[in-house]
């Protein structure tokens, strides 16, 4: 048996259904539009694509609110439950990181003396 059918029949779940399981995202549209701007990892490889299937024992890092939050695959899922349940799905690697501390400070665009009207 060739190594990719090994690791393609692990059971797996979609990524955009697990973060909205998991509840790290409001809605799976939201979760969906993360993966596609690259803004979630999983085992450290920028995702692409929601429909990436992710595994038990996988590591993802994913934004929430304004924290960058990384955790361990624990469980699939078979629901969107009540938060309790939800927080079995994953644990914590790391204190989650304020996004201000990765990005460095935001810095506006127009400055109030600028003045762009005709």
């Amino acid at each position: 048996m060739s190594e990719s059918y090994q690791l393609s029949s692990l059971p797996g779940r979609r990524l955009d259904q697990w973060l909205w399981f998991a509840r790290l995202v409001k809605s799976r549209s939201l979760a969906a539009r993360l993966c596609a701007a690259g803004a979630v990892t999983v085992n450290g490889v920028a995702i692409r694509k929601p429909d990436q299937r992710v595994r038990i024992g996988d590591t993802i890092s994913a934004p929430q609110g304004g924290y960058q939050r990384t955790v361990r695959v624990l469980a699939l899922g078979s629901r969107r439950g009540p938060a309790t349940e939800a927080r079995l799905l994953y644990e914590e690697m790391a204190a989650p990181v304020r996004m201000s501390d990765v990005v460095g400070a935001w810095v506006p665009l127009l400055e109030d003396g600028d003045n762009f009207s005709a």
